[in-house]
């Protein structure tokens, strides 16, 4: 069973990472649940304050996950009808051409939502880069996150088998 949630803890943590680019599965998320199923193994001391810190700081990236776009999008001009328009062409690209429709959809859709508000074109594409900046941060953040955990995880796996 130990060596289960060690190998199921591992799958987390890389699903977290490919959840980085991904709307639908939260990669931070997912990957500290890797770390968290490793903590009910037998071989790996439980240590309550490293969840619980470790679990802030995904929590804590997944809300800023939410809000980075927003401040992109109305930082450079953008509407409520952008942001919907590239929620939409984010999942629809991620349908149609997998990760690089992540980010063709997301900007399309944006210039999409924010032509349908100001029926212009020359003024919803800066409102559009604004919003395909906040994604490109929000997904860094949450891929560097992911990663930091996946460290975390062989470091405590390593340190558990070799101490």
């Amino acid at each position: 069973m130990d060596i289960f949630l060690i190998i199921l803890g591992l799958i987390l943590c890389l699903l977290g990472i490919i959840g980085s680019f991904s709307p639908i599965i939260p990669g931070p998320i997912t990957s500290w649940l890797g770390l968290l199923v490793i903590h009910f193994s037998k071989l790996i001391p439980f240590d309550k304050k490293f969840i619980i810190v470790t679990f802030l700081i995904a929590a804590f990236i997944f809300f800023l996950d939410l809000i980075i776009p927003i401040l992109g999008l109305k930082k450079l001009g953008g509407s409520k009808k952008g942001l919907i328009g590239s929620t939409i062409g984010l999942l629809l690209g991620l349908i149609i051409a997998g990760p690089f429709g992540l980010v063709a959809g997301s900007f399309f859709g944006a210039i999409s939502g924010e032509y349908l508000n100001n029926n212009s074109l020359s003024n919803s594409i800066r409102p559009a880069i604004g919003t395909f900046i906040g994604m490109a941060v929000g997904t860094t953040i949450k891929f560097l996150t992911s990663t930091v955990f996946l460290g975390l995880y062989f470091y405590t796996v390593y340190y558990s088998f070799f101490n």
